[in-house]
């Protein structure tokens, strides 16, 4: 039995994540990307410790902004300031953080269930 949420043809789906790089849709993308259903961007992102809100724009700042922020922090779950995810709720999205296996794997969940979705998501070495 495949177990492997169903995709509608055109979104993004991560494939794959690890050596520092993904593969989403086919496409291999080296170090951090913003997924979203419709396209993924490479993300100038090098670490939790030196996130912003205004880092992530590219999110909150969509025509239609997603319900929901996943935030993917490399190999295990790194907190950010509050300051910042209340400047991100501001406007609009949910943030979820978690590390990037749990949040690539979310990711496809909430996809396949039409969810409004996008995931920051830092590379796994």
């Amino acid at each position: 039995m495949d177990v492997t949420p169903l995709i509608p043809e055109g979104l993004q789906l991560i494939e794959t994540y690890g050596d520092g790089a993904f593969r989403i849709t086919g496409v291999r993308y080296q170090g951090a990307v913003f997924v979203f259903p419709d396209e993924t961007q490479v993300w100038q992102q090098a670490s939790v410790e030196d996130l912003t809100a205004a880092a992530l724009s590219p999110v909150t700042d969509r025509e239609t902004v997603p319900e929901i922020l996943l935030l993917g922090t490399g190999a295990r779950t790194e907190f950010i300031l509050p300051s910042i995810r209340a400047a991100i709720r501001e406007k609009g999205p949910v943030v979820d953080i978690m590390d990037t296996g749990a949040a690539c794997r979310t990711y496809n969940v909430l996809l396949a269930e039409g969810r409004r979705v996008a995931a920051a998501l830092l590379p796994v070495d």
